[in-house]
């Protein structure tokens, strides 16, 4: 279980549940790595996700202007009718 603390900087922290199974085997995985507590790695990943995921938003599709010269290149190529 992740716990409430204050810190200096004072930034503020919540208490998240996780199940004991999933921590011990996050204790297993940061064995021998700079992070020093579950909260650290969980902290860590999410933050990951998170940036993947507004990365993720943030890509842009094709416009529907380059879809439509995509599309006319493919009949200039005889693969559209």
């Amino acid at each position: 279980m992740i716990t409430t603390e204050d810190k200096k900087d004072d930034k503020k922290y919540t208490t998240v549940s996780i199940p004991t199974p999933l921590v011990e085997k996050i204790k297993k995985r940061i064995e021998g790595t700079g992070f020093t507590s579950v909260s650290s790695y969980v902290t860590y990943v999410l933050r990951e996700v998170i940036a993947n995921m507004d990365e993720d938003e943030d890509e842009e599709v094709f416009s529907k202007e380059d879809e439509e010269k995509v599309k006319e290149r493919l009949r200039a190529l005889g693969y559209l009718d």
